[in-house]
């Protein structure tokens, strides 16, 4: 007998209010397991149709968690709270102010009782990977480091944990034009590299398109979803795929999907 497909994150029926207010209502999808993969779900819909409240509902975060109603199951289990199955990163810089580079980094290894030597050696090998230098940036403050930099330290806080489920909350939203395309590169290799399902909220077309596998949109709040997209994969660096006119003709299309959400009054 075949085991059953094992289910990353599920939704069903899931809706949340505050003070009687519904911000989401009746959400739906199951998101399944693609061994060596790991799906990237990018999260679009017009302000106040609760992508951050579904991404915090999948994190276990109060007071978004538990759901109104419906349920809510990370890796076929019901959602009890925050796990180390999850790892989050926001658009606001987390970063430990009297922490260094390193000791930011290494912040979750020593939670959980990695000895000094290993998580000094993983810190400084996640340094890399997320693109700074290690000589240079290791003993840095947070002070000491531009938007960018201190995204990337964030990232790899959250990476070097191996989470299975990564929520990314407009991670990239207060960067430069130009470092948002670089960044958005060195996420898909270490996406890629990790094997994890993403699930990235975002305002920009143009950063869902290029991200996704697929595309969720809401409604206008309360949020529900009303499609689901497939996009092709990242296979080219952001500033080439951003040119071409069948990337552009699909970010057309949703960003008409959009635009309508936000003239619309129907609740």
């Amino acid at each position: 007998m075949q085991p059953p497909e094992e289910t990353i994150v599920e939704f069903a029926s899931v809706s949340k209010s505050f003070g009687g207010a519904p911000v989401i209502r009746d959400i739906n999808f199951k998101v399944a397991n693609r061994p060596d993969h790991g799906e990237f779900i990018a999260i679009l819909g017009p302000s106040g149709s609760g992508k951050s409240t579904l991404l915090r509902l999948i994190a276990g975060l109060r007071p978004h968690f538990p759901p109104t109603t419906g349920a809510v199951k990370v890796l076929n289990k019901p959602v009890d709270g925050p796990g180390a199955d999850r790892g989050m990163v926001f658009q606001d810089y987390t970063s430990f102010d009297n922490r260094t580079v390193e000791d930011n980094i290494a912040f979750g290894l020593e939670c959980k009782g990695v000895p000094a030597k290993e998580r000094k050696e993983r810190a400084r090998q996640w340094i890399a990977n997320v693109g700074l230098n290690v000589a240079a940036d290791a003993q840095k403050y947070p002070h000491q480091l531009s938007g960018g930099m201190r995204q990337r330290v964030a990232i790899a806080r959250t990476l070097i944990l191996k989470p299975r489920i990564i929520l990314m909350d407009e991670p990239f939203g207060a960067l430069d034009p130009a470092i948002r395309l670089s960044m958005q590169d060195l996420l898909v290799k270490l996406w890629r590299d990790q094997e994890a399902t993403v699930f990235f909220v975002t305002h920009s077309v143009e950063e869902a398109v290029y991200l996704g596998d697929r595309v969720y949109v809401l409604s206008s709040s309360p949020g529900r979803l009303i499609r689901e997209i497939e996009v092709p994969p990242p296979d080219r660096p952001a500033r080439e795929m951003q040119r071409e006119a069948e990337f552009n003709k699909l970010v057309f299309e949703i960003r008409d999907i959009i635009e309508k959400l936000e003239g619309s009054t129907d609740r």
